[in-house]
């Protein structure tokens, strides 16, 4: 089983995108899913995985900080 902390994109250059986990700004490339900017995904290893539903994106969000 993977957690996986969801991420809302916010520049794309090419392959590769910044994403931000609320606050935490990475590089991720983006190969595997297509997105546009405002959208949320799931990273693996360095790569976008999975594209998520601003509702999916909120939930998952919301449980973490529950758990904190």
């Amino acid at each position: 089983m993977c957690l996986a902390y969801p991420g809302r994109i916010e520049s794309i250059n090419g392959d590769n995108a910044v994403i931000d986990f609320s606050g935490i700004k990475k590089e991720v490339n983006m190969f595997f899913v297509e997105a546009k900017e405002g959208d949320y995904v799931i990273v693996h290893a360095g790569f976008a995985i999975q594209k998520l539903t601003d509702e999916e994106a909120m939930d998952a969000i919301k449980g973490f900080n529950e758990i904190e």
